[in-house]
């Protein structure tokens, strides 16, 4: 029987074929399939803008360079995410601490935020930027962070790189109701893909020139930057450091055609895990969603209770049945890098709930082209029956 894996890209017929029209156009890279692709994203999202990146994390980087975060600064975020939601912060010279995680969502628990911020406030030690994380496609409460917000008056950054397609009280995750800037993945594995890639969104016009300069290299060719003596159009300006974030014209056209069905593959999910939860066994501890929320379903993590063995044993039994589960995530600062500006007793005090979840967390397999029988079967061999 084929080995099922976590997840797998979802691509057909009419993705090739936008990438091959690109292939077979005068542009390959900055032509103009990408400024569609972003006024789509945005339009699908409800923001008023969005800006095409190579990858989610440089998204979240550019994000923190256009807040002005660099030394001195606070970068508030949670453990259980991708090392990248930190190392943006970091990437400015910023300061990064974390917010331990609530059950069942497994994101940043916001009544423990709220406690950290009123001790950051008499300390005049307030975070600069919180960065929550939709984990595994289920929104954080924007309603509550944001009323945080305006209260501390911290800018918040939504990493949302599971969450594409996602809702919270009706509102599309990415819409910017309640953030300043919002950031996607659309690497293989994620909800859609452009092979590598990502997008951030904003409703603030400062913010959105900002991201579309520091994207590339901090050069511009616009009119308005150029000298009197200047008017040609092949001259540009350089105005700061930037980098090269930019996206492929074939990346954007393969990102365009999978938005276009993205409601398809996200309708797919949500059955799949619907799914999962009438055929698991009762002894795993499943995935809860956020009042309010609408999940994409990007991952569907279990847990195993305390009494039992080993969570590796449990995926080391699906390995040996060709099924792939895998663990999201390690907590960042128990990684090397952040280990040496965390000391492990310091995090382990301040984030026991991620290092408890940590050790038994499993992934299981969720994309669109699984079939009911292969739910069922992983559901069979975790029970034991198989």
């Amino acid at each position: 029987m084929k080995k099922i894996p976590y997840s797998r890209q979802c691509l057909d017929a009419a993705d090739i074929r936008a990438v091959v029209r690109v292939l077979k156009s005068p542009f390959l890279t900055q032509g103009p399939e990408i400024e569609k692709f972003e006024k789509e994203f945005a339009h699908f999202c409800g923001a008023k803008y969005a800006v095409a990146c190579s990858s989610a994390t440089a998204g979240l980087h550019l994000s923190a360079m256009v807040l002005g975060m660099g030394p001195g600064d606070l970068w508030w975020t949670s453990p259980n995410t991708f090392c990248a939601t930190a190392d943006a912060a970091v990437r400015c010279g910023a300061g990064v601490d974390f917010i331990d995680i609530e059950w069942g969502t497994y994101n940043m628990n916001l009544n423990l935020l709220e406690d950290r911020l009123k001790q950051a406030a008499r300390k005049n030690r307030l975070p600069k930027a919180v960065a929550p994380v939709h984990f595994a496609g289920n929104p954080v409460d924007m309603e509550f962070l944001n009323r945080l917000r305006r209260r501390y008056g911290f800018k918040v950054v939504e990493d949302a790189a599971h969450a594409t397609g996602a809702r919270f009280r009706g509102e599309k995750v990415g819409s910017c109701k309640w953030s300043d800037l919002c950031v996607f993945s659309f690497h293989a594995v994620k909800i859609i893909t452009t092979g590598e890639g990502g997008m951030v969104t904003t409703n603030s016009e400062n913010l959105y020139e900002r991201l579309r300069l520091l994207r590339s290299h901090g050069i511009s060719r616009e009119a308005k930057y150029r000298s009197s003596r200047q008017k040609y159009p092949w001259y540009y300006e350089k105005l700061a450091v930037g980098n090269h974030y930019r996206m492929t014209d074939m990346q954007a056209a393969l990102g365009r055609s999978q938005l276009s069905k993205i409601g398809k593959l996200n309708a797919k999910r949500k059955k799949l895990a619907a799914l999962y939860d009438r055929c698991l066994p009762g002894w795993l501890i499943l995935p809860e969603v956020t009042p309010g929320a609408d999940s994409s379903w990007h991952l569907y993590v279990t847990l195993t209770p305390p009494a039992y063995r080993s969570r590796d044993l449990l995926l080391e039994t699906m390995g040996e049945n060709d099924i792939q589960g895998a663990v999201h995530y390690p907590p960042v600062p128990a990684l090397s890098f952040y280990r040496k500006k965390f000391p492990s007793g310091e995090f382990r005090k301040k984030c026991p709930k991620s290092m408890d979840y940590f050790q038994r967390a499993v992934s299981i397999p969720l994309f669109p082209q699984m079939s009911e029988y292969q739910v069922r079967r992983v559901a069979g061999v975790m029970e034991g029956r198989l």
